[in-house]
């Protein structure tokens, strides 16, 4: 039998301390809305810090909100990129050119969009071929 000596060497770790804030969030909770232009039949996506905001964007009366919940700047981020890789387009200001398939799609993804508006261009367009 070998009587073989085994060394171990020990490496060391020198850890550091880390100044982490966790009081400040990068994704502040806010609120994601979904409004929506019938001069232009369009719909804006957006998020907003607080109700005050978002009303502040209402008041010009020319949008309609058709649907709000909370949510943060990450979640519009990611609406934006995998609507982008669906291949659908929006103006700089986030507008998209309304359509039955973006509703669709932004319903499957989550996003706040309601349900009366849908509702309503399906009653009148069933009234206009009838």
């Amino acid at each position: 039998m070998n009587n073989r000596k085994i060394t171990k060497e020990y490496q060391t770790f020198i850890s550091s301390n880390f100044n982490v804030n966790t009081s400040t969030n990068k994704f502040k909770d806010g609120i994601i809305y979904t409004l929506y232009s019938d001069e232009f039949n369009s719909l804006k996506v957006g998020y907003a810090e607080n109700d005050g905001l978002l009303e502040n964007k209402l008041s010009s009366g020319k949008l309609i909100l058709l649907d709000k919940k909370k949510g943060n700047k990450k979640d519009l981020f990611l609406l934006l990129n995998t609507l982008k890789e669906l291949d659908i387009k929006y103006t700089g200001k986030l507008y998209f050119k309304y359509s039955s398939s973006l509703i669709r799609h932004l319903s499957t993804l989550g996003w706040p969009v309601g349900r009366s508006l849908y509702k309503q261009r399906k009653i009148k367009k069933e009234l206009i071929c009838a």
